[in-house]
């Protein structure tokens, strides 16, 4: 398939496919008048792609999946090297995690501090109303 079929197949423009190929991520293979052809292995990387950053993965990071789908893996997280990428990922989240845990209680005592100041120290006012 051309270019503009692939793209119209994974849902992403021809821009995006001309990307990763330029980043190594999909195949450079041209046909006799210099078109670019893709195959269905290839839309099967661009979705791998697409899945994975869905998922937060930057595209460094898609390249251990894709590297097991062109080894003849059914899956790209059927390889060692995928896995340790979930694994980096899971510590990366649980590291943010921690972090806006921490903030959350931060932001919680910065505003019973300022409630605890804005509680007035003598009796209500009040408001009189002149008819």
């Amino acid at each position: 398939m051309r270019i503009s079929e692939l793209a119209a197949r994974a849902g992403v423009s021809t821009r995006t496919l001309r990307y990763y190929e330029s980043r190594g991520l999909l195949p450079a293979r041209r046909s006799g008048n210099g078109y670019r052809v893709y195959g269905d292995a290839d839309l099967r990387l661009v979705e791998q792609i697409r899945v994975l950053q869905d998922f937060g993965f930057g595209l460094e990071e898609t390249r251990p999946f894709l590297d097991c789908l062109r080894a003849g893996h059914s899956s790209g997280d059927d390889c060692p090297a995928s896995l340790a990428v979930y694994r980096a990922k899971l510590a990366e989240l649980d590291a943010l995690l921690d972090r806006l845990r921490d903030v959350r209680e931060q932001l919680g005592a910065q505003l019973l501090r300022a409630e605890a100041q804005q509680r007035p120290t003598g009796p209500e006012p009040r408001c009189h109303l002149r008819g």
